[in-house]
């Protein structure tokens, strides 16, 4: 009972943990990917309003906002850092985008068309030494061509906000955001805007979303997160879910071997008692049947020990590893690491089910070959010498 309550509460408390590293990650991340983009080759789309009009008649599609994007490099006081800029009308990325969240100064209402404002990451403010406004020169890939020669495209820009997004995929250190009309001058699209980005209300659904979109939009390009570093990194997190999952199934399948041991012991040193039952009318099936019982509420108790102490332990891990990083004054989880400095948990009933329904049947199964072999007691054999 006891090694199938272990493997049943080892089993749900570390999916539990895994599930809640999947929901705090994905939350904190999806709130600044870009869930679904709608591009076109030459990353100019002329009629944007037109274009959100065709997507939102997807029904799974709750936001749409237009963006401008472009690569530059930040210089101030003699250091530089390449940057992806990324323009944005402030009122429509709040329908796509949880970035204001994330401001620790300023804000993205602070984003004037024709001021110049930039809001850029803490981690690439610090390193370019600017904080809220401060001038940054902004270069481009696009040149002017002098009589003195060829000189970078650069503009003055103003500080306006600091935004934190707390770790994960390098998002402080790589992106800045400017008011859409500037980033249109900056990068000579006129009024055309690169793209636009979509917020789904099952994020999950991206790869479905995008293909039923690309098929009604073929002159556009349909792109979603799956196909990124993003893509590659939740696929990763399942397979490890998976293989966490089998692995301590093990735990709950020697728990079982042990009840197949155990029954045989049982058989055995009660072959003389089941041999005076056969001699008093009982069938093999009702032999059997007694030895399917006794491991079937072995591994019935066993089962339920295993749920109520999961399900105590994965509601109250958090605690409990706060509590011993407080007692041994440590810490054992790194935000640079797991994009958070807490252990979540978060307790799925479904994991729970599968895991009580693959523990009952392992038990079920290892009661047969017991069972089996009392049945086949021979009471003149048994006997014999008692």
């Amino acid at each position: 009972m006891l090694g199938i309550a272990l493997g049943v509460m080892v089993l749900i408390t570390v999916l539990s943990v895994m599930n809640g590293f999947n929901y705090e990650i994905s939350g904190r991340v999806f709130n600044m990917a870009q869930q679904v983009t709608v591009t076109n080759m030459m990353q100019q789309i002329p009629d944007w309003q037109g274009v959100k009009n065709k997507v939102q008649k997807e029904p799974q599609v709750s936001g749409v906002a237009p963006f401008v994007s472009g690569q530059a490099l930040l210089a101030n006081s003699g250091t530089a850092k390449p940057v992806i800029l990324t323009g944005i009308l402030p009122n429509e990325e709040k329908n796509v985008s949880k970035m204001f969240e994330a401001m620790t100064k300023g804000s993205f209402n602070d984003l004037k068309p024709g001021q110049f404002g930039i809001i850029l990451g803490e981690s690439m403010a610090e390193g370019l030494g600017l904080q809220i406004g401060d001038k940054v020169t902004v270069l481009t890939t696009d040149v002017n061509v002098s009589p003195i020669g060829v000189m970078p495209q650069y503009k003055r820009f103003t500080v306006t906000g600091l935004f934190h997004a707390e770790g994960g995929f390098n998002i402080d250190d790589s992106i800045g955001f400017i008011e859409m009309h500037d980033a249109q001058k900056l990068f000579k699209l006129q009024n055309n805007v690169s793209g636009l980005r979509l917020k789904l209300t099952d994020v999950y659904s991206a790869p479905m979303i995008s293909e039923r979109l690309q098929s009604q939009m073929p002159e556009f390009s349909i792109g979603n997160w799956t196909q990124g570093m993003l893509g590659s990194y939740f696929k990763a997190i399942q397979m490890e879910k998976s293989m966490m999952f089998i692995i301590l199934t093990l735990i709950i399948g020697i728990a079982a071997f042990n009840l197949v041991s155990t029954l045989v012991m049982v058989v055995t040193d009660k072959r003389s008692e089941i041999a005076i039952l056969r001699t008093l009318g009982a069938s093999p099936a009702t032999i059997m049947a007694i030895f399917m019982v006794q491991g079937g509420i072995v591994g019935v108790i066993g089962t339920l020990l295993g749920i109520g102490s999961g399900i105590l332990l994965a509601l109250n891990a958090p605690a409990m590893v706060q509590g011993l990083q407080s007692l041994l004054h440590t810490h054992f989880i790194s935000s640079s690491v797991y994009f958070i400095d807490y252990l979540p948990s978060r307790l799925e009933w479904r994991d729970v089910f599968q895991i009580s329904g693959i523990a009952l049947f392992l038990s079920f199964i290892a009661t047969i070959y017991p069972a089996w072999q009392a049945s086949r007691t021979e009471p003149v054999e048994a006997l014999r010498y008692e």
